[in-house]
């Protein structure tokens, strides 16, 4: 006779992923409550709340696709689209973003379907100073095109396995199209306000993942391979590999990244969940691991290079001497985009 499986893949994650996986829905909802209040102090704190539980929800996804929460794969992808409700990302198939982000981890490298800065490229010009244009203001233009990318996709590509999903995509956009009317019927500065926070989601997002990698990047089909033009090894893996982190200082403020800054040790154990990182990391690395960027030293850098990142190919060097700890160009996308190119999804 066969055991059932417990719910939860550890039993040391119960309490932590209830309170992580609580966190989320409940501070959503919060959050779009306090944007209908009539008092603008709470509708600035529901925008940062509503922000935040964005940002858990896009790292609990990850976990989702990494299997580390729940013991059955199944409940897994089920919770995975529940959350990517709250992120925008429910237009994509979970399970065709879990293998895109396996890929990631199994390659060694950003395999990517949909090459945004060719796409880019190939518009008119004041398309693509358009999109330069709210890159300056901080507006993630290239994440909403390949946002809408996502959403058009099913309508435009040829693929029957696209296709095959119009009308889910449909019912998908005309759901949350009435959800948005009716925010906007009961309070339009509710509704921008909305947009600003998930705009807010995308940025930290990007600028959390823009600096954990100088992986190479191929365009290639879904089921395409790689060159194999070096060995991308383990030790390979680790060296083109950052753990930007909140705070060495105070280490429980990575929890607001759900711990997702220890990238070290996640490719190093993909399979540890998210509230183990802090001590794999320190039993893998110990103190002072070169690979570790603290983020204080990265702002200047992701401000400088905003618009280069848009088009230039060069993602950055890691930085030797004096400087060794900081990166002199940033990575430009972030893991919904270059390692997944699916929307705003999950994380990398």
């Amino acid at each position: 006779m066969s055991k059932t499986k417990p719910l939860f893949r550890y039993a040391d994650g119960k309490v932590w992923n209830s309170l992580a996986m609580a966190y989320g829905l409940v501070g959503y909802l919060s959050g779009v409550a306090l944007l209908l209040a009539p008092h603008w102090a709470a509708k600035v704190g529901g925008v940062m709340l509503l922000a935040h539980t964005m940002v858990i929800a896009a790292y609990l996804i990850h976990e989702f696709a990494h299997g580390t929460i729940f013991s059955k794969p199944e409940h897994n992808a089920r919770a995975g689209e529940v959350f990517s409700w709250l992120t925008g990302g429910c237009y994509a198939d979970f399970q065709d973003l879990r293998r895109k982000h396996m890929r990631h981890h199994v390659d060694r490298a950003d395999v990517i379907t949909f090459d945004s800065k060719a796409f880019i490229a190939s518009l008119p010009g004041w398309s693509r100073r358009l999109i330069l244009a709210l890159e300056w203001a901080y507006i993630p233009a290239v994440e909403l095109v390949m946002h809408f990318y996502v959403i058009a996709l099913p309508f435009i590509s040829r693929s029957e396995k696209h296709r095959a999903r119009r009308h889910k995509v449909g019912l998908i956009l005309g759901i949350r199209a009435a959800a948005f009317a009716l925010l906007g019927w009961f309070s339009l500065s509710a509704l921008l306000l909305y947009t600003l926070a998930w705009l807010v989601m995308v940025t930290v997002l990007r600028f959390a993942d823009a600096y954990q990698h100088t992986y190479d990047a191929f365009a290639v089909l879904e089921e395409g391979n790689i060159p194999a033009d070096k060995l991308r090894d383990r030790a390979y893996e680790q060296a083109n590999t950052f753990s930007n982190l909140v705070s060495l200082r105070w280490p429980a403020l990575n929890l607001l990244l759900l711990n997702f800054s220890y990238h070290n040790a996640h490719h190093e154990k993909p399979v540890a969940p998210w509230y183990r990182l802090p001590a794999l990391h320190a039993e893998l690395y110990g103190d002072g691991y070169r690979q570790v960027v603290p983020m204080r030293e990265l702002l200047s850098g992701f401000h400088r290079h905003r618009l280069r990142r848009v088009v230039d190919d060069d993602y950055g060097q890691f930085g030797e001497g004096p400087n060794a700890r900081k990166i002199s160009t940033a990575l430009w996308a972030s893991p919904f985009l270059r390692r997944c190119d699916m929307g705003i999804d999950y994380g990398g």
